[in-house]
């Protein structure tokens, strides 16, 4: 025998040689990393679009909820000022049926007054007022002129008398006045 030992390896203490990848992993286990972190990728984005899916959904049915909301709130929008309406219609009634009772004028009209008052004060409430006209200035867009008269009593493009009263709901027009305006004597039409 010479000096030099050969060098015997172990056969259960070897290994195939690793490869090394700068993460200290072989390619079989980064390949597997890569491979359930891919999987995990998939799943949240499967869950994200079931998500969106989700809201889109929810937000036409909320959508469509406010439109049907909408429909009706202004399909019975004026429901609350008829509510308001009908005792005005019950008073007349009543004062219809005294009238065929009774034979004094005096106590009809009290009621029929009556009646208008809480037909006016109704429309108040809801933001509806007659507009003043009689002794005003004639103002066309408030105003309807009917006829002209000559008159000395009042200045010229004043109002005399009023034929049909006028109203504004809130800051608009609804009905204008019609009205008999002032005009110098003796002048023509």
């Amino acid at each position: 025998m010479t000096g030099k030992k050969k060098k015997q390896v172990d056969p259960s203490v070897h290994e195939e040689a690793v490869e090394e990848t700068g993460n200290g992993l072989s390619p079989h286990e980064e390949e597997q990393n890569m491979a359930a972190a891919l999987e995990e990728a998939r799943y949240k984005l499967q869950e994200s679009e079931e998500k969106v899916l989700r809201l889109a959904a929810d937000f036409e049915n909320t959508k469509k909820r406010l439109e049907r909301e909408r429909d009706t709130s202004l399909k019975y929008a004026g429901e609350n000022i008829l509510k308001e309406l009908l005792p005005g219609i019950d008073n007349i009634e009543r004062a219809m049926d005294q009238a065929q009772e009774t034979t004094s004028i005096e106590s009809l009209l009290e009621g029929v007054e009556l009646t208008r008052n809480g037909l006016l004060a109704t429309l108040e409430k809801f933001g509806v007022t007659a507009i003043k006209s009689v002794g005003e200035p004639f103002d066309p867009n408030i105003h309807e002129a009917i006829a002209m008269e000559g008159t000395d009593a009042m200045e010229p493009n004043f109002i005399l008398r009023e034929y049909q009263k006028g109203y504004i709901y809130k800051e608009r027009l609804l009905r204008p006045a019609k009205v008999i305006v002032s005009k110098p004597l003796g002048t023509g039409s």
